[in-house]
């Protein structure tokens, strides 16, 4: 039986091995016999590795159809479509409805549409091993191969290639002599090479011809390039508050979500933000992206958010969060770190074997709705330019007023 594989330097990254399909083939035997997996659970760890690796780029609600349900124009129908119809065994052309289904895809990216193409392991109509030869094939944006990527990964050039399929034992490594990346924490998937998106292609850009009329979508248009790119805690951002009497204060949190009804974080609302919000409901968020030299700031009203809202999102997070909220008096003092170590430990003992932890009142979160928005684009000339939108009535409608400036921040 023929193991060794072949590898190729990517960047940035250590040697990655490729699989040929007869290679491919017999992981899969092997995966389903000795080594026990079933099928089904197969599918379920290929699609955990592959909505992850969705989840790094985007936060979506992918719905499920079948090709029944599908309307004939599919190109304002979704924002992102998954191509999961890969197989070691697929020769020649595709079957109905496959291939229909593969032609109204290519058809849509070459309508230049802004849906994302995703393509588990094998995009649709493409050889295992040498590509997409009938040029007919799917041309994706986004390849998430699975276990090691096949020979045919080698001609994929999109933006952003990940690697799935971390529970592949150590003898089956050795075996077949793979060369594969390590997987960051608990990952099911990381990425392979770096983004042609990322930070080198993306700092200097001036603003797109095209500006979003709406600065939700502008907003949501950056924090996908940050996240694209890989940078750190790209949901980050500064907020700001101010007493009744104008005595300001920031510290930064993590968003938790944005839409048209604004931005929301979790919080205490006995912190110090807090006490601001209940006194002046006026904040600011800045969100700081430095290695594509931009940053978002927005400025509006803030109000606490719905109980419900908030008891759902405690209950989310994890047990060991959900102490830490009993334990934690934000912004008090407390006599020693030991004491707050003790009292963690007494909750977790009250609190084993799935009894439920009440949510302490104090623990919620706030929505931000903005009045302003501004986005800074930093230029190598420090001739930064800047785009400010105003949020104005209209007639009883909320319109938004876009002017374009510069300036020489340092």
């Amino acid at each position: 039986m023929e193991s060794k594989v072949d590898s190729i330097e990517q960047d940035g990254v250590e040697n990655i091995s490729y699989l040929t399909q007869v290679q491919a083939a017999q992981l899969d035997e092997l995966l389903t016999g000795p080594l026990g997996f079933t099928v089904h659970q197969l599918m379920e760890l290929a699609a955990l590795s592959v909505a992850t690796a969705i989840a790094e780029l985007e936060s979506l609600s992918v719905p499920f159809l079948s090709v029944e349900d599908l309307t004939l124009d599919i190109s304002e129908s979704f924002d992102i479509l998954v191509d999961a119809t890969f197989g070691f065994s697929f020769l020649g052309a595709p079957n109905p409805p496959l291939d229909d289904l593969i032609q109204r895809v290519v058809a849509l990216q070459s309508s230049n549409q802004k849906a994302v193409i995703v393509c588990v392991d094998i995009p649709s109509g493409w050889h295992i091993e040498e590509g997409d030869l009938s040029g007919k094939g799917l041309k994706p944006h986004m390849l998430v191969s699975l276990f090691a990527p096949k020979f045919c990964a080698k001609t994929f050039h999109g933006p952003h290639h990940f690697l799935g399929g971390r529970f592949i034992p150590a003898a089956i490594l050795e075996k077949f002599q793979l060369q594969l990346p390590d997987y960051p924490g608990t990952s099911p998937c990381v990425r392979i090479g770096k983004a042609s998106t990322g930070i080198s292609s993306l700092k200097d850009k001036y603003f797109e011809q095209h500006v979003e009329a709406d600065p939700f979508d502008q907003f949501q248009k950056w924090l996908e390039d940050a996240m694209s790119a890989g940078l750190k805690r790209a949901t980050a951002a500064a907020v700001s508050t101010a007493t009744k009497d104008g005595k300001t204060s920031s510290r930064m949190v993590l968003l938790r979500s944005v839409d048209r009804d604004g931005f929301v974080w979790n919080s205490n609302y006995e912190s110090r933000k807090g006490q601001d919000i209940s006194e002046n409901p006026h904040a600011a968020l800045l969100f700081c992206w430095s290695g594509l030299n931009r940053e978002a700031r927005v400025e509006g009203t803030v109000q606490k958010i719905s109980e419900q809202e908030s008891e759902h999102y405690f209950y989310s997070r994890p047990i060991e969060s959900q102490i830490a909220a009993l334990v934690s008096k934000q912004s008090t003092v407390i006599p020693n770190r030991q004491t707050l170590h003790n009292e963690y430990k007494d909750l977790e003992t009250k609190y084993y074997d799935g009894i439920v932890i009440p949510k302490p009142k104090s623990a919620g979160g706030y929505r931000l709705r903005p009045k302003m928005f501004e986005f800074l684009q930093g230029q190598e000339s420090q001739l930064h330019y800047r785009l400010q939108y105003t949020a104005q009535d209209i007639d009883g409608k909320k319109e938004w007023k876009i002017d374009q400036s510069t300036c020489d921040k340092c």
